[in-house]
Parts: C-alpha cells; structure tokens; sequence
C-alpha cells in the first residue's frame, strides 16, 4: 500500500500502534508536543517540525523569514501546551550550490525568535539535499499544573480562537508571532480544558482536539473571523498556516474571558460526540462538515 492510500493521520495512527513507552512519558504521540517526567513540578515538553522547500515556503523567500518560520512553528506547539520554550536543535539539508550568505540570513531569522523568547540553540545536523529543508526539535517546560492537552474538551465547552483565519499563504504564514503569551495569560487567569495550535486548518486542528476528547463541536460562521487576505469562509476553515491557538474552557469560565474583553473569539460549543462537526451557516442553516485542512498525503 502507498502511503497516499493511507493518508497522513492514518500513517500516524500506523506508526502508533508499534510504539511502547515506559512510565515517564505522560503523553506521546498524538498531541502538540510529547510530554515527559521532569521533576515534582514540571513537565518537559518535546516537539520537531520540518519545514521543506515547495512544501512550507518557496524558493525565492526571504530566508530570513523561512528562518524565523523554521523556530515559530515549534513555539506555537510549546504555546499549545502552556508552556515555555528553553532550548532547541536545527537539522539542515542544504543542496550543494547553496550560498553561505542564505545560511547565515536564516540564522539571523531564527535568532530574531530564539533572542525574544530565550531560546538557546544548542546543536543539530547536516546533510546534502536536492531541496532546502529546515528540522527544528524544541525543547520547553511546563508547571504540572498548567498543562493543557487537546483531549480535555468537555461537552458545553465554549469554542475560542486568538486570531483571525484564512490568506495566510499571502504572508501570515511567514511572519506570523507564537501566541505563547496568550496561552500564558489564559492559564493563569482561566482554567483551559483543551488547546491546540491551528498549522493545518480551522477545522481540522479542531477536529483534532474532537478525536482526544472523544466530543463533538458546532461552529457558527457568523463568529469565525476572517482575516482580511481570506478569500472567504471555507478559506477560513481549512486553509491552514494561520498558527492561531483554538481552545475550549467551561461555560463559567468563557463567560468570564468573554466579560474580559480580551481579543479572544468564541466560534462555538462542545457537544456530544454522536454529533460530530456540525456548522451553522450565516441563515441558520446547520449541517455536518468533514475536519478538512491540508494534509502531506
């Protein structure tokens, strides 16, 4: 079977049922970052993405952006998680006929993050490639108490978003800022249910939270907000890059962000699983949609 055949999320799902962990992994596979036993009050938090040429950015792009793209992306999932990002490792694969000044310009573009956040870039690899590729691993931390993973969403959970969706290809995608205060401001004012970062798409990075906590959602287009670049409502679903945080917190407790009037969106509710994703359009029309959102495969 070809993997295109499987699919991504079933490729995962594949490569899943033959890993075995020991007891200090708390969380592996299957979330934003892997969680694993620090000490009596922290939990480290473990995430890599990979950015390719053709895939995440084009040839021609600044690589000073591809760069502070490259560290971004493994911040938002350490935000994901309410936690706080200390060190990483970058992995090159560079094609023979790169110029040193590209490399030293995405460097500048990665320390442009690593500098704001205190991230210390301790190592890496490098290999020859036909494509420019840029692997970050992350490492963060996080108090015990403050984790937040994406399978607590409990039914009549408010649905929020940090930002607005959609047209991110046309630039967000590239200069876009981690929303690590803002998971830092939630946790320590709300109690937060479940987070997720949004890489892949509205719709299918929720869909996610959906499958781990075993729960159903319904959006309201009318509450989505789109960004100014977006070409319209299903840009906005499933488009992807938009590296938003979407969360959920308890009646109570969205009541109170919503009373806060801090930028935050409510786009929905938790509801029960049987339900799945249903979408309530601007005439009230409500109808089941698929968690659709990029995907490699």
């Amino acid at each position: 079977m070809q993997i295109n055949k499987l699919g991504e999320f079933g490729l995962i799902e594949r490569i899943k049922k033959t890993i075995k962990t020991d007891a200090s992994v708390i969380k592996g596979i299957g979330d934003d970052c892997a969680v694993l036993k620090l000490d009596k009050s922290r939990f480290l938090l473990c995430t890599c993405d990979m950015i390719i040429e053709g895939v995440d950015f084009v040839k021609g792009e600044d690589p000073f952006l591809v760069g502070r793209k490259a560290l971004a992306i493994s911040i938002s999932d350490i935000a994901a998680c309410a936690g706080t990002p200390r060190y990483c490792l970058v992995s090159l694969g560079l094609p023979k006929n790169t110029r040193v000044e590209m490399i030293d310009r995405i460097y500048r573009g990665m320390n442009s993050l690593a500098g704001k956040y205190k991230i210390n870039i301790v190592g890496g690899d490098m290999s020859s490639s036909d494509k420019l590729t840029i692997d970050v691993t992350m490492i963060g931390e996080v108090d015990k108490k403050k984790l937040v993973l994406r399978s607590g969403a409990k039914t009549g959970d408010i649905i929020f978003v940090t930002g607005r969706f959609g047209g991110s290809i046309k630039g967000k995608h590239l200069k876009f800022t981690p929303c690590l205060e803002e998971a830092r401001f939630l946790t320590r004012n709300f109690r937060v249910n479940s987070m997720i970062d949004a890489s892949d798409g509205l719709c299918q990075d929720l869909g996610h939270i959906l499958k781990e906590s075993a729960a159903g959602a319904v959006l309201y287009e009318d509450l989505i907000p789109l960004s100014k670049e977006a070409s319209g409502i299903r840009d906005g679903l499933s488009s992807g890059e938009d590296f938003e945080l979407i969360f959920t917190l308890g009646i109570k407790e969205g009541r109170r962000l919503i009373a806060s009037k801090k930028m935050f969106y409510p786009i929905g509710h938790i509801v029960n699983r049987e339900y799945g994703l249903q979408f309530v359009d601007k005439h009230g029309r409500q109808k089941k949609i698929d968690p659709a959102g990029f995907r490699h495969y």
